[in-house]
């Protein structure tokens, strides 16, 4: 009889034992679904939100001048605020886009090539995405621009005509050139690409 009661309480506990093991079991599984869900509901929100979100192009920084430091960028011509130009916007409402404003230089450009009879002439026109007090740094120093440009020029080689990226490199050069006599005077190039509208070589 005293061992069947020990038979009795051993099932008994085992049995206790199973349920706890059961019991705890269930709440891990119930905490993981949870966990689960979550994290599911959390990164479809987060979907939703990128694509909901407008997005913008990278915009090129400006370089801050140390006798600027706090001022407030100013807007298109604006004589207030900051003395260098600022990037200009336009109205879109899915992209950040800018304004791109072109300028031809007066007369063309005219050099010798070096050791050589040959000449090249070409027509330069700039292009920037700043505002208008870019192209009016321009204007006002357009002699000492097209300067550097025919310096640049007067170095060309016949061996060059030849190259395959030869006009590429050309107004890589002048456009260099050009934006380090602008940082001079004005302390701001901001010319970012150099176009030939004319290119003649004889």
């Amino acid at each position: 009889m005293a061992e069947d009661e020990l038979e009795g309480g051993g099932k008994g506990r085992s049995t206790g034992k199973k349920l706890v093991m059961i019991v705890v079991i269930l709440l891990v599984l119930a905490l993981l679904a949870g966990l689960g869900l979550f994290l599911y509901f959390y990164l479809q929100k987060g979907k939703a939100a990128e694509q909901e979100a407008p997005v913008a192009v990278a915009e090129p920084q400006l370089r801050q001048r140390t006798d600027d430091v706090g001022a407030q960028p100013g807007g298109k011509g604006d004589a207030k605020g900051s003395k260098e130009p600022v990037l200009v916007k336009k109205a879109s409402p899915e992209l950040t886009r800018f304004e791109y404003t072109y300028h031809e230089m007066q007369r063309p450009l005219l050099a010798n090539l070096t050791n050589s009879r040959k000449v090249i002439q070409v027509q330069v026109a700039i292009m920037t995405r700043y505002d208008d007090r870019v192209i009016a740094n321009v204007k006002r120093h357009e002699l000492a621009l097209r300067s550097v440009a025919l310096d640049v020029m007067r170095k060309i080689t016949e061996d060059e005509l030849s190259q395959p990226n030869f006009r590429k490199d050309l107004a890589e050069r002048i456009r260099a050139e050009i934006n380090l006599v602008l940082e001079k005077f004005e302390a701001f190039g901001g010319i970012e690409e150099v176009y030939f509208t004319s290119f003649v070589v004889q």
